[in-house]
């Protein structure tokens, strides 16, 4: 008889998007015509296009596959081509990250890396994970029988956990800008992060998808800003929300060579090497047009392009986070980040005050009790709409709670 993985049966009944939309549909299914005014602010995708340049690249990589001699097929190693790793390790030169072309792996996108990456650590070891967090770091987790255990970020510290001296971990993620409380960590307490790592013998998953987010100069654009980051820290990022690859996927993960840990012979061994190893068995790469586009991001004109979008979501979470201002409701995020996150008002809980702004307002954001039980009480609202539908949402909330 097939044996499953019944770890599965250990999570969530519905996945937090998922019950979402089952609720959006059931509304519009019994309120049609309030339904054509839906603006959602729930999921964090993206509403501008991929910059011209990025576009441009693209179809003259899909013109190459259409040619014999410039047609491509299998990359050789998986990892990325040359010229995409090159021009990745020379944007984390520029904001001083010495990461060099070999410790890159080019991916599919930061959400499938934060889960893979546990295929390279054995079970039995203990998971620390802030909460709130984004639930793929809890779930996949679950999903492989690891010990998960949590540091309370709250409104007394921030939504930015430090770290217990009193508690024993062997992984840890952390995400920074944060997804979804929009709270950072700044050079200073990455560093307590990456000595308390140290001093564990832990390695920290850090997930850097919102970077170009950052704004404040005393939050740094990589764990790997950080001294002695590099002997402990795996860094993981993506092109969703940078340059608006959600629907193209592209990202990297970043494993240094300085990353060595003990197998149970008493041998050295490189992390990098084993997750080399690990997408070689399970990953192809990713499509050399998507390369070729990921490569223009990175050039002057790609970067002055995708900031440009950059700096339109930007004035969205200024509008959303001036509304609370006016409405006295309390937040963090939208400086260094696409998200706000704001207290619900009159004590409600997360999904009741979702209820209330998708039947009376037709607004749609996200639940914060989705994202670990720190998260109830509060409700998460994205900067990538349009200019336009960010107004009009903001101007019926103060309709609602003026």
């Amino acid at each position: 008889m097939v044996k499953l993985n019944e770890n599965f049966g250990k999570l969530k009944k519905n996945y937090l998007f998922i019950e979402i939309a089952k609720r959006i549909k059931a509304y519009s299914e019994s309120h049609p015509e309030e339904a054509k005014k839906l603006i959602r602010m729930g999921i964090g995708d993206v509403t501008r296009p991929l910059a011209p340049v990025v576009v441009e690249a693209m179809q003259k990589a899909c013109a190459e596959m259409g040619v014999r001699e410039t047609f491509r097929g299998y990359e050789d190693s998986g990892a990325g081509y040359d010229f995409l790793k090159d021009a990745v390790s020379n944007y984390y030169k520029s904001f001083g990250a010495d990461v060099s072309a070999d410790e890159i792996r080019i991916s599919d996108g930061a959400k499938s890396d934060c889960g893979n990456i546990i295929d390279i650590f054995g079970s039995g070891n203990t998971v620390l994970v802030t909460d709130p967090a984004y639930p793929v770091y809890v779930d996949s987790n679950i999903m492989n029988g690891n010990d998960v255990i949590y540091a309370d970020s709250t409104e007394e510290n921030g939504f930015a956990a430090m770290p217990d001296r009193n508690v024993k971990a062997d992984l840890i993620y952390l995400c920074s800008p944060n997804n979804p409380t929009g709270s950072v960590y700044n050079k200073a307490q990455l560093k307590e992060w990456v000595d308390y790592a140290l001093e564990n013998g832990a390695v920290i998953i850090y997930d850097a998808a919102y970077e170009a987010f950052i704004t404040e100069n005393d939050v740094p654009r990589s764990i790997f800003c950080v001294e002695g980051a590099k002997m402990c820290a795996i860094e993981i990022c993506s092109l969703s929300k940078t340059a608006g690859f959600t629907g193209t996927r592209c990202g990297y993960t970043v494993i240094p060579n300085e990353l060595i840990l003990k197998d149970s012979a008493g041998s050295d061994v490189k992390l990098a090497d084993i997750w080399a190893r690990r997408q070689g068995s399970k990953f192809n790469g990713v499509s050399y047009p998507v390369q070729r586009g990921a490569e223009a991001v990175f050039t002057p004109e790609g970067q002055k392009q995708c900031k440009e979008n950059i700096a339109y979501y930007q004035e969205n979470a200024r509008v959303i986070a001036k509304t609370c201002d006016e409405l006295g409701i309390k937040y963090t995020g939208g400086v260094n980040s696409p998200y706000i996150w704001l207290k619900c008002p009159n004590d409600m809980n997360s999904w009741d005050f979702f209820d209330k702004l998708l039947t009376e307002i037709q607004v749609v954001g996200t639940p914060g009790a989705g994202f670990g039980k720190n998260g109830d009480g509060w409700f998460r609202l994205t900067a990538f709409g349009t200019h336009e539908a960010t107004a009009e949402a903001m101007e019926r909330l103060k309709g609602l709670l003026k």
